[in-house]
């Protein structure tokens, strides 16, 4: 991804999107400048402020819009996965937040999602795939990148958040 530079106190400070990993760090990514499954990722950074709002059922029908714009069916990761994933382990960590369990369950299907990396082995002279392979890889990176915050998710006292970890760790296990 490309630098980013942020002004703060009228000094330039560069910054890369791949160092954003809580939300206030939201606005360091070009969302405009990615695309998700409906087209431009602009949308991305107020489906997560909509997550970490503590309303319950706004919690739920953002991650639900989030989760069809970063993977698509269950399995269709995109150019915006990876850089959305530590926003989702950031709101996972956070006891506030809503739909924890949910969001578990979205980073393992993110982990898990392998759709073009199968067509591109089942057909290598098929050349369709574009940074497709890619974006998956480095969604699946992402989520493993943060996986040393599983022993924390499984101390907690939520059983139905507890699960949802221990299917996630399962998978990163693999």
């Amino acid at each position: 991804m490309q630098p980013l530079t942020e002004l703060s106190s009228g000094e330039a400070s560069a910054r890369r999107s791949d160092q954003a990993t809580t939300l206030r760090d939201v606005g360091l990514v070009p969302w405009g400048d990615i695309e998700d499954s409906t087209g431009s990722a602009a949308a991305i950074p107020y489906l997560l402020a909509a997550i970490a709002s503590g309303d319950e059922a706004a919690a739920h029908d953002a991650l639900d819009r989030l989760r069809h714009r970063i993977c698509r069916h269950g399995f269709v990761v995109g150019q915006a996965t990876a850089v959305t994933v530590p926003f989702l382990w950031d709101l996972a960590r956070r006891p506030q937040t809503r739909c924890r369990a949910q969001i578990l369950r979205l980073l393992r299907s993110i982990a898990d999602a392998r759709q073009w990396e199968l067509m591109a082995a089942a057909y290598p002279k098929l050349r369709r795939h574009g940074h497709h392979v890619e974006w998956e890889s480095a969604a699946r990176r992402a989520v493993r990148a943060q996986r040393g915050a599983i022993p924390r998710l499984l101390a907690e006292h939520d059983h139905e958040l507890v699960d949802a970890t221990r299917a996630l760790a399962a998978t990163l296990a693999d």
